[in-house]
């Protein structure tokens, strides 16, 4: 009796084991030609979406796999991927070889390998040291894009990325200004940006303007995640923006990719790169130089940008990298124009003496470790030295109810404003990602914190009155020169967050979030308070002192939700609250064209994302769903209606407002529903369309409330076709964005002669058309193309300050072609 007992609990813990046993699929990716180990390659497993990139032996690891079959993928830059099915009953240990692409192997072909794998709209759900789950994440792999990448054409390289309003400069991409759900566009500052994977911007909370970014012909993907990365990477209401640089070549000891290009206008650019992987060190470097007259008078400008990344592998466990970038550009700002002289020609300047200058050095320290199979751990150490001037007429600070776009610059008569900018900062950011289970199902827990220091100062005074790029100030020499402060701008950081996918089920997760903030931003300093009569005379004087500090801490709640109908099919919604701290721009800024509100205080709010992503069979990528944006105290520009400063535009707090629309992405392999050679053809038509709408819900001045928010067109739509046959690729967008707004009381065009004409009122609706065609024979590539084939006459951007004030015209038809040699 005792041994049949005993027999039957034998039975019921062998079943209870067998049901409950973990096992391990591990192995090695080799070279399949020189048999070598291939680090770097990227290992994914399909129906748990676990992604591993091979160590520096070429060794990966998967533990705790119920059993089940998996689809085991792998794939690697220049080699054909490798998908492989197992049924898991017991711990597997296997080695494969990928096979380098052949020199025959088309374009085509090439341009389809990751697209067969991985899904090109959005991030896996756990990356490295970060969550993605339940989040609207999109990503652009350039080395796919058929664009004017020499000239980093935002238009073209975001073209698939939903809802993107964008700036355009003419500076052959110097500078990204991207916004998007009625976030101003200036300088991408309502994102988080980072390369990779730390800040690259000016200051993260007092200043985050972006005055560098890296080339697109040095990138691999650029990585574009909304509302919801406010609790991993950032408090801002746009989200994050990671560049992600080019790797390695992990087989060559030395590979050189040399790219130039020239243009119209007098562009020409080159960009120039060598990587290689000798033993456990591995290295990437470019070098880029950029140079162009632009499309207007006096819009030449000069750029200079020097990127090293040194990596060495410990272990199969333990990386270190070191990376260095520099950038140095002189550029010469045409200034704006009123409606009436952009109707009459947009293609001249009427400023001659305005100049802006960017030197910017970072530096980076970034330490991997695995600490097992289901646990890693990153830090990652940056800093940045950085300067940029602001010189130029910009009005006559004497007479400041003029039209300082309309106003003559006299040299003899108006010494220039001069506004100078000093960065300096760093931060530590420490993340832990580990895997564990509750209940049998499995978890992935995230940890991180976030030290972030900066010690900036910003100066406005009188620069000279000619015509050169003097950077100099010359307050001594002209002592009574208005515009004059002085103020360094001390802020501290210190964040913490964590987040944690929970599977319900099988094809259920939760991702409850939290990120806790602490902030402190100060101003010391003082500024020039000067009067005059009628006749432009000084009547008054004094030298203010205006010392601040906002101290302040709070806590950020986020959620997401995914649901995986299917292996293709997901359901996916979010939401993440967000805030922006008010920047020493907000603060003190002496600006002809408008006043800031001495109350001005930060700006709080959440988002919230929701849709269907995926494929259906081999036909259709789509990405269909929906968003919120809740924006209190927001930030924004209106006229003073009484009061003292009657007349005047100030930059204030306005009101509470509420952003929601309807998003769509949708990409159709028409070859594979032609039954067309999808080995020689490929035909894919797109579609990307943004229906937006908004309102100010509530506010404090009469004329607001109701209102729709600014820099929000009703439609945003790029669409195009995507052709290839063998070698040759090709590409045609047309880019639409319906009439928008620049301020809050929805202001029309002034009349002609007014003060204001030029600097508020409508961006009228506009329709571009670009094409481009990319050829490859061996290791020569050869680009050409056409951008604003219809010579539409637009623009994109009303300018309160630099480089206007006033239109800034976007660029008449031009052409650009690329010859590269690869070796």
């Amino acid at each position: 009796m005792r041994l049949k007992a005993f027999s039957i609990i034998l039975l019921f813990t062998s079943v209870a084991f067998s049901a409950s046993a973990q096992f391990t699929l591990s192995g090695k990716v080799l070279d399949g030609e020189l048999s070598k180990p291939l680090p770097d390659a990227e290992v994914f497993i399909k129906e748990t979406s676990e992604l591993q990139r091979t160590s520096s032996n070429g060794e990966f690891s998967f533990k705790n796999l119920s059993k089940g079959k998996y689809t085991l993928i792998i794939f690697a830059s220049g080699y054909n991927t490798l998908e492989q099915y197992f049924d898991i009953k017991e711990n597997i240990i296997t080695q494969f070889e990928l096979q380098p692409f052949s020199n025959e192997l088309s374009e085509v072909v090439i341009s389809q390998k990751r697209e067969e794998v991985f899904s090109l709209s959005r991030l896996n759900p756990v990356e490295g040291t970060s969550i993605y789950a339940g989040k609207k994440s999109e990503i652009i792999l350039l080395d796919q894009a058929v664009a004017n990448m020499a000239a980093n054409n935002a238009r073209q390289i975001y073209a698939q990325v939903v809802g993107l309003n964008i700036y355009e400069n003419n500076d052959a991409g110097l500078q990204l200004n991207v916004g998007g759900r009625g976030l101003d566009p200036n300088r991408t500052a309502n994102f988080n940006t980072r390369q990779n994977g730390y800040d690259i911007s000016a200051d993260v909370l007092g200043y985050p303007e972006s005055y560098y970014t890296p080339p697109a012909e040095a990138l691999s993907e650029i990585q574009v995640i909304r509302g919801a990365a406010s609790l991993q990477y950032g408090t801002q209401f746009g989200g994050l923006i990671n560049f992600k640089l080019n790797k390695p070549d992990p087989t060559k000891k030395i590979e050189l990719t040399s790219r130039q290009t020239v243009g119209s206008f007098n562009l020409f650019t080159s960009f120039n790169s060598l990587s290689g992987t000798i033993g456990k060190f591995s290295y990437y470097t470019y070098f880029n130089y950029k140079q162009g007259d632009g499309f207007r008078p006096n819009s030449e400008f000069d750029s200079k940008n020097f990127f090293t990344q040194l990596n060495y592998n410990f272990s199969d466990r333990t990386r270190l990298s070191l990376e260095g970038t520099y950038l140095s550009y002189l550029s010469k700002q045409p200034g704006g124009l009123t409606d009436t002289q952009f109707k009459v020609a947009l293609d001249v300047s009427i400023r001659n003496r305005n100049w802006f200058e960017v030197d910017w050095k970072l530096a980076a320290l970034k330490f991997e470790h695995k600490l097992s199979s289901a646990s890693n751990f990153s830090l990652n150490l940056f800093g940045l030295n950085a300067e940029r001037n602001a010189l130029g007429f910009r009005g006559d600070p004497q007479r400041p109810e003029r039209n300082p776009i309309t106003e003559i610059d006299d040299p003899s008569a108006f010494t220039r404003d001069l506004i100078k900018g000093q960065f300096d900062n760093w931060g530590v950011e420490a993340k832990y990602l580990t895997r564990y289970q509750i209940a049998r199902r499995k978890s992935v827990f995230l940890i991180g914190s976030k030290y972030y220091k900066s010690e900036n100062t910003s100066v406005q005074g009188a620069g000279t009155n000619a015509t050169d790029p003097n950077f100099t100030l010359q307050n001594d020499q002209y002592p009574s020169y208005p515009n004059q402060s002085n103020f360094e701008f001390p802020n501290k950081n210190i964040a913490l967050f964590a987040e944690n996918i929970i599977f319900v089920n099988d094809n259920l997760s939760i991702t409850p979030g939290v990120r806790f903030e602490h902030i402190k931003t100060a101003s010391e300093g003082k500024y020039t308070v000067v009067r005059y009569n009628n006749a432009g005379n000084e009547i008054f004087r004094q030298d203010t002192t205006d010392n601040r500090s906002f101290e302040r801490s709070f806590a950020l709640l986020g959620l997401g939700v995914s649901n995986n109908f299917n292996d293709n099919i997901e359901f996916y919604a979010n939401i993440s609250q967000n805030y922006r701290s008010v920047t020493f721009s907000d603060i003190r800024v002496v600006n002809p064209t408008f006043i800031i509100d001495p109350n001005i205080r930060d700006e709080r709010g959440f988002t919230s994302d929701f849709g269907f992503r995926g494929k259906w069979q081999q036909y259709l990528s789509f990405d269909v769903g929906g968003f919120l944006l809740n924006y209190n105290d927001r930030i924004g520009t209106i006229l003073v209606e009484d009061g003292p400063n009657k007349g005047d535009r100030v930059r204030k707090n306005i009101g509470d407002a509420l952003i929601y629309g309807t998003e769509v992405f949708l990409d159709w392999n028409l070859a594979s529903s032609l039954d067309m050679n999808t080995q020689k053809f490929s035909l894919n038509p797109f579609v990307n369309l943004a229906i937006t709408s908004s309102s100010y819900r509530k506010s404090e001045e009469n004329n607001v409330k109701g209102k729709v928010v600014e820099f929000i067109p009703l439609a945003n739509l790029k669409t195009g076709l995507k052709y290839g046959y063998k070698n040759l690729l090709a590409s045609v967008q047309y880019t639409y964005l319906s009439q928008q707004y620049t301020d809050a009381e929805n202001t029309k065009i002034p009349a002609p002669g007014d003060s204001r004409e030029g600097i508020i009122g409508e961006i009228p609706s506009y329709g571009i058309m670009d094409i481009s065609l990319s050829y490859r024979y061996k290791f020569i590539r050869l680009e050409a193309g056409i951008n604003n084939l219809l010579d539409e006459e637009y623009f994109t951007r009303r300018a309160t300050g630099y480089p206007g004030p006033g239109i800034i015209p976007s660029a008449t038809r031009s052409f650009y072609t690329t010859l590269q040699v690869k070796l």
